[in-house]
C-alpha cells in the first residue's frame, strides 16, 4: 500500500455551501481508499491505496467528487515520499519558523517553468519572496500588505492547475505521512 496526500483546490460548493470533511472521507471510502483522514477543514485528505499513477488517481478523485458534491474541483495528489520531500525543501525555513501562516507553497499539477519566476518576483512587494523548487512555487507573503499582488499572479489562469497551502499545513501533512514514506 502507498500513502497519498490529496489537496482540493476549493471546498466551496456555492453560496453558503462547503464540503464537510466527514463527507469527503465517506467519498474516499466509497472509492476503496484505505484509512482516509483529513487535516483542518480546508480540503486536505491523506489515504492509502495500491500504488497507481498520480494522474489516474487525480482523475478518479475528481470524478468521484463531482458525482458526490455536484461540482468539479481540481485535486492535486502527491505520494507520501514526494510530500515529505516537498516539505523538506522549504527554501524559507527561517520565515516559516517565525510566521508559518505567511509562508505558502503553491503545489502544481505540472511543474511551473523557470521563466514564470521572474513574472512572480515582479509582483512581489519589498518584504515578499518567491522561489521555485521542484516545479512548485514557494511564497512569503507580507504581514504589512494583506492585499498582496502575488496571490493573483500565482493563479490558475497564469500558472496552471495548482493549490496553495501554508507552511503550518504542509508541515502537519508531512508529519501525518512521514513515517509511512520511509521504506516505501
Amino acid at each position: 500500500m502507498q500513502t497519498y496526500v490529496a489537496l482540493l483546490y476549493s471546498i466551496i460548493l456555492g453560496e453558503g455551501r462547503r464540503v464537510v470533511m466527514s463527507d469527503l472521507k465517506v467519498m474516499a471510502e466509497g472509492l476503496g481508499l484505505q484509512n482516509p483522514r483529513t487535516l483542518v477543514a480546508t480540503g486536505n485528505l491523506v489515504f492509502e491505496c495500491r500504488k497507481t499513477s498520480i494522474g489516474a488517481l487525480e482523475k478518479r478523485l475528481e470524478t468521484a467528487f463531482e458525482k458526490a458534491f455536484g461540482r468539479h474541483v481540481d485535486i492535486i495528489v502527491r505520494d507520501a515520499a514526494d510530500w515529505v520531500s516537498l516539505a523538506g525543501h522549504n527554501p524559507f525555513a527561517a520565515e516559516s519558523a517565525e510566521t508559518g501562516d505567511q509562508v505558502a507553497v503553491r503545489v502544481m499539477r505540472k511543474p511551473v517553468a523557470e521563466d514564470a519566476l521572474s513574472a512572480l518576483q515582479a509582483c512581489a512587494a519589498e518584504d515578499e519572496k518567491v522561489q521555485l523548487v521542484g516545479g512548485d512555487i514557494w511564497l512569503v507573503f507580507s504581514r504589512e500588505r494583506p492585499g498582496s499582488r502575488l496571490l493573483a499572479a500565482a493563479s490558475h489562469k497564469r500558472l496552471g492547475i495548482g493549490t496553495s497551502r501554508n507552511w503550518n499545513t504542509v508541515r502537519k501533512l508531512a508529519e501525518m505521512v512521514g513515517s509511512r514514506a520511509v521504506g516505501q
